[in-house]
């Protein structure tokens, strides 16, 4: 195989279950000597297609593919009418909103609509949270089943705050909520001060999922406010999700948010 060809089998390497990778589990996949391995997966990692491991020898998927992901992500139908629907949403109450996707066990954020109140919360594009620790995440991971959520979170949590789920079952838990009501919050958990509230939608057809999900300081929020806001994200979530086929806001439980969600504005 030339160069092109050998990076493209590396990058084959990496699955759901596999998400990591040894120089010697490359080699042996490959069929390739393990000097020759070894040199391409660094090659790889110098120009960001890979990037090594903190805590033990091997390599994950680099920067350069999720930012290209990212790009093509923010830029599908479903993506670019959450972030309509989210922007409207941005301008109505005055806090900044995003629209991410599940990546493994963090969330990534690939669009964000600043707010125009005098105290904004903002990371970016590209930013990465937990997902069990986050609205986001638990709205995304709301849509797999248990056994889904298990594996993806083989390994124990780590908490960023006492307010996040603390074990794998206090996330099943928090998960099997957001299920049934259809919306996810969470406060004082990767951010201190912040509280978060969304919704996920998917894409039936192709399977593709994004959180819808607005933040705002914790402290200046009013339980009225807090209302509305939730029911303009499950009104704009049932509105967009409509349109892609997601049965899962057919549910009768989610027919009050049948009405034009800018009506709650």
């Amino acid at each position: 195989m030339n160069t092109i060809e050998n990076v493209s089998a590396v990058l084959r390497l990496f699955t759901a279950d596999r998400s990591t990778i040894s120089v010697t589990e490359a080699s042996q996949l490959l069929g390739l000597p393990k000097s020759s391995t070894s040199r391409l997966l660094k090659a790889m990692a110098r120009v960001n297609l890979l990037t090594p491991l903190d805590d033990r020898p091997g390599y994950r998927v680099g920067n350069l593919i999720f930012e290209t992901s990212r790009r093509h992500r923010a830029n599908s139908t479903l993506s670019l009418l959450a972030d309509e629907a989210l922007g409207q949403i941005a301008k109505a109450t005055g806090h900044t909103g995003y629209v991410a996707i599940l990546d493994g066990q963090q969330i990534l954020g690939l669009r964000m609509r600043h707010g125009t109140r005098a105290l904004r919360v903002v990371t970016s594009p590209g930013d990465r949270l937990p997902a069990f620790a986050s609205a986001s995440g638990r709205a995304l991971l709301s849509r797999l089943d248990d056994d889904a959520v298990r594996a993806i979170h083989g390994e124990p949590l780590q908490p960023p705050s006492p307010h996040a789920p603390q074990t794998l079952d206090d996330l099943l838990a928090a998960v099997d909520v957001v299920r049934q009501k259809g919306w996810a919050q969470a406060t004082d958990e990767c951010l201190p001060g912040v509280e978060s509230l969304a919704v996920g939608v998917r894409d039936r057809e192709n399977g593709e999922s994004v959180a819808i999900c607005i933040s705002y300081s914790a402290a200046m929020i009013s339980a009225n406010e807090k209302a509305r806001i939730v029911t303009m994200l499950m009104r704009a979530g049932r509105d967009v999700a409509m349109k892609f086929d997601d049965d899962y806001w057919m549910a009768p439980r989610f027919a009050a948010y049948a009405a034009p969600w800018v009506e709650a504005a």
